[in-house]
């Protein structure tokens, strides 16, 4: 295949422009392949060699917080010479889909998902149990941002808050939201196989991901990323102590800043002070600490308590399970 105008190969240019706006079509890696001149079959194959080298976990949905299903950001204080055994533990739930070693004597931080509180409690007391440590558990108040998506290719840019709750999936759509969450099979006709599978038509397929987008239910649609994979390799999460009756305004400016990819509410814990949230990827520790000390100026947050906790070391990161079984 010639060479692009831009250097640039498929592969880039797909993780790129394929992580949000991908084809809602009977035959979307054709439509995709058509964008950036390539052929079907090369933008499959491109798409199965990035899942096979994790650059992509799946190419499917990014849901909108509480529109399905339950989570939970948890966090444990482990002693060093347990950690690994620990983070194993943690990482055999199912339910468990991101866990991290971070900087600060919480040091194991992970979410857990699934399709309700009660199935979370209880794969939390198991941790605690097997573990037999505590496990601070921290719930999300308010949404600003959720985004994680990347752009490779432009530095960071100013983003937008989250404005209204959307939808929840309603019952009766469970089966194809476990679908979406799951993942396209990297076959021509990928949305026919999901039709098929549920007995209806590709068009109800369609249409109904595309209210769910135009609600906001669904974030996006496109190429997930892994963040390590694509270049991004230091993540920190900064944690604010705010007063209660200003977190949301200071939350609002947070989300908008450049290089912001989530930015939320929690709640308080006990011996755990802080209640504001944002995270920011970038591609050493010196450009993520450019990137938040930019962002914490912009919003107005230098002189509100915080601290920064980078990741050390990931033990998982996978898709969440809101409509799947994690038995």
């Amino acid at each position: 295949m010639p060479a692009h105008p831009t250097g640039r190969t498929l592969a880039e240019r797909l993780l790129n422009e394929g992580q949000r706006g991908f084809p809602l079509s009977d035959r979307p890696f054709a439509q995709m392949g058509k964008a950036l001149g390539a052929t079907e079959n090369e933008v499959i194959d491109t798409c199965v060699r990035l899942a096979e080298r994790g650059a992509i976990s799946r190419i499917g949905g990014v849901w909108a917080p509480g529109v399905g299903g339950a989570a939970l950001l948890c966090a444990m204080a482990v002693p060093p010479e347990r950690l690994e055994a620990v983070a194993a533990r943690v990482s055999a739930h199912p339910g468990v889909n991101h866990n991290y070693e971070r900087e600060h004597s919480l040091n194991l931080w992970f979410v857990i998902t699934g399709t309700g509180a009660e199935p979370l409690d209880e794969a939390l007391s198991a941790i605690g149990t097997e573990t037999g440590l505590p496990v601070t558990r921290l719930k999300m108040v308010r949404p600003y941002r959720i985004d994680l998506g990347f752009d490779l290719h432009r530095p960071a840019t100013r983003g937008s808050a989250i404005q209204r709750r959307p939808p929840r999936v309603e019952p009766a759509d469970h089966a194809l939201a476990a679908l979406v969450e799951a993942g396209l099979p990297l076959v021509p006709e990928p949305f026919a196989d999901w039709a098929r599978a549920l007995g209806c038509t590709t068009a109800d397929v369609l249409a109904r991901i595309q209210t769910w987008l135009d609600a906001g239910t669904l974030r996006r649609f496109g190429l997930v990323v892994r963040h390590h994979e694509v270049g991004f390799s230091a993540n920190a999460m900064t944690v604010f102590d705010i007063d209660d009756a200003q977190v949301d305004a200071f939350g609002e400016r947070l989300a908008t800043q450049p290089g912001i990819t989530l930015c939320y509410r929690r709640e308080r814990a006990e011996g755990w002070r802080y209640n504001l949230y944002c995270m920011v990827h970038g591609r050493s520790r010196d450009e993520t600490l450019g990137l938040l000390h930019a962002a914490i100026a912009g919003a107005g947050l230098a002189g509100q308590p915080h601290q920064i906790l980078f990741s050390r070391r990931r033990f998982k990161q996978t898709g969440a399970r809101y409509f799947r079984c994690t038995s």
